[in-house]
């Protein structure tokens, strides 16, 4: 059997399915690597030696590409950012709150005190989807 059409079709199949299954690059750089062992499977004719280099490869060209890509950065709220309640948040269960035009589920951060419905808060933190507020009694209207 021809190395260089199985390391092709390889090559090829793992670059289409990085356009069914997106991995953040990753099936697309080892398609690459096995691009290149095609061309250097002329000159190596060990499969074993070709394997080798393609894993080799693939490791080279994943690590230049997790060096280029950009870093997250998880959403951080900025201190004492106001929010108005939609409804009532009763002690220790969720309600909701129009913060920065959207509503959201919050939580009061005092396990124990009540926030009455159309009031605004101070947003204090967020954990997943939910913000955790505080009644903000010097600008209730």
């Amino acid at each position: 059997m021809n190395y260089v059409l199985i390391w092709l079709v390889l090559g090829t199949t793992l670059c289409l399915m990085e356009l069914l299954l997106p991995t953040a690059f990753v099936e697309s750089t080892l398609g690459l690597s096995a691009f290149v062992v095609a061309m250097a499977s002329q000159v190596i004719p060990s499969l074993t030696a070709q394997i080798i280099l393609w894993m080799a490869l693939s490791v080279v060209f994943i690590a230049l590409l997790r060096r280029f890509s950009p870093k997250q950065t998880p959403y951080i709220l900025q201190a004492s950012t106001e929010a108005r309640t939609l409804t009532t948040i009763p002690p220790g269960q969720p309600g909701r709150v129009l913060y920065e035009g959207n509503s959201w589920q919050a939580r009061c951060e005092d396990e124990a005190a009540e926030i009455g419905e159309n009031q605004r808060v101070v947003v204090t933190r967020r954990r997943g989807n939910t913000l955790y507020v505080m009644p903000d009694q010097g600008l209730n209207d």
